[in-house]
């Protein structure tokens, strides 16, 4: 069970917050293109950096507490996930936030 450990976070994160999705509708799975533009530089910036790291030794991941599928740059699935879901997560937070208090406008 300890191998699902980082996958169990990730999962965590999805219920957590997805739920905004269904039941305020804050519309974020349906602009998949400004979705994609949001997150696709920040995420290919850290997948670099952890790329950098794991291959200088200056950061790995627990073996024991991931499900050791690999992807580019021999960086585990899990890693990939994170950089997907937090920050969509993330978005369906601030436009949560955004529903509910409408007074709270965000400057263009």
């Amino acid at each position: 069970m300890q191998k699902y450990g980082y996958l169990v976070m990730i999962v965590f994160t999805v219920v957590g917050s997805f739920w905004l999705e269904i039941f305020l509708k804050v519309g974020v799975l349906k602009q998949v293109k400004r979705v994609i533009f949001a997150i696709a530089p920040v995420a290919f910036v850290f997948i670099a950096w952890d790329k950098y790291a794991i291959s200088h030794g200056h950061w790995s991941f627990d073996k024991t507490q991931i499900l050791g599928i690999y992807g580019p740059w021999c960086i585990p699935l899990e890693e990939y996930f994170f950089f997907l879901v937090v920050p969509i997560a993330a978005l369906m937070t601030i436009e949560a936030v955004r529903i509910k208090r409408r007074h709270w406008q965000v400057e263009p």
